[in-house]
């Protein structure tokens, strides 16, 4: 929510002109500057907010503090000096610990300042931290976990899944605008977070038939390689294909990341499914390929490893 103030009064804020008022973008902190949080900063930057970061890590923080970046000492004192925190951490208790910890979030927490976690966690953890902020200092949270990778954080075309209060959703909807190509509130607390795990599902399952028809076609004698091409603007094709399925024809597993991202992800959608009584043969089928892959030692290999048990004949 954009505040309003005289002139005058605006000191070192940005803000746009309106008659005898100046719309002030409300002052950010953010937490969590890995493959997705740091590009997500340099949008946030470019775009003209002000933003303070703490981050345990100074080669992280230091780049972005020579781009116009503020620096602060912990998770309670970026609280206090915001009036919006963004996270975007690799897992829930990451989360739990940023927030609810020693020199946390929760310290510093007051009613007008919003929490906005873009990290991927447990959705009823998420529902039950944001109740317990709200009821007892007041402050709203908004999970709106991201999908598209660096690239689209770089880009500033990520798929932004929210859940939360529609009112302090679209409070941060203009922030999220600079680096996300689209936001959609999908209901209450945990919402996003359940989404996003429908979203790591798909991957997951894309990836797994991705590596089995590569396998196949190399098999049978086809130039695998060659495959992403030849379905391109078909009803197979897809962005896993496109970028994933072309690295995984030529085992190009080089800073891809660590398997463990997909594996946490995967565990929280099929524990969500048993929550819920939902079936996901498909996911626990997928789930157990990242577990053979991180227990053989090649979580290296990253989201797409699946390509690794076939090329290694594991399977």
């Amino acid at each position: 929510m954009l505040r309003l103030r005289d002139h005058g009064k605006v000191g070192k804020s940005r803000g746009l002109c309106t008659g005898e008022k100046i719309m002030i973008a409300p002052r950010l902190g953010f937490i969590g500057l890995g493959e997705m949080g740091a590009p997500m900063v340099e949008r946030l930057l470019d775009a003209g907010h002000d933003v303070t970061l703490w981050g345990r890590t100074a080669a992280r923080v230091d780049p972005l503090i020579e781009k116009g970046a503020a620096r602060t000492v912990s998770a309670a004192a970026l609280t206090e000096a915001v009036d919006m925190v963004l996270i975007c951490v690799t897992d829930t208790d990451a989360v739990g610990d940023i927030v609810f910890g020693a020199d946390g979030v929760f310290e510093a927490a007051a009613p007008d300042k919003l929490l906005v976690d873009h990290s991927t966690i447990h959705p009823l953890r998420t529902r039950e931290w944001a109740e317990r902020l709200r009821g007892e200092t007041g402050m709203g949270w908004v999970d709106a976990p991201v999908s598209g990778g660096g690239a689209g954080a770089r880009a500033g075309t990520l798929a932004v899944m929210a859940g939360g209060v529609e009112a302090e959703v679209e409070r941060a909807r203009p922030v999220i605008d600079a680096y996300g190509g689209q936001l959609t509130h999908m209901g209450p607390s945990g919402a996003g977070q359940a989404c996003k795990a429908c979203n790591q599902m798909i991957i997951g399952a894309e990836v797994a038939i991705i590596a089995e028809a590569l396998n196949f076609a190399r098999n049978f004698g086809v130039d695998a390689q060659r495959l992403p091409d030849c379905l391109k603007g078909g009803w197979a094709d897809s962005t896993v294909l496109q970028v994933h399925g072309r690295r995984m024809a030529a085992a190009d597993y080089e800073g891809i990341g660590d398997s463990y991202i997909m594996t946490k992800d995967m565990s929280i959608a099929c524990e969500m499914g048993r929550a819920t009584e939902s079936p996901m043969p498909i996911g626990d089928l997928v789930m157990s390929l990242y577990e053979r892959l991180n227990e053989e030692g090649n979580s290296d290999k990253g989201q797409i490893g699946l390509m690794w048990l076939y090329a290694q004949e594991a399977l």
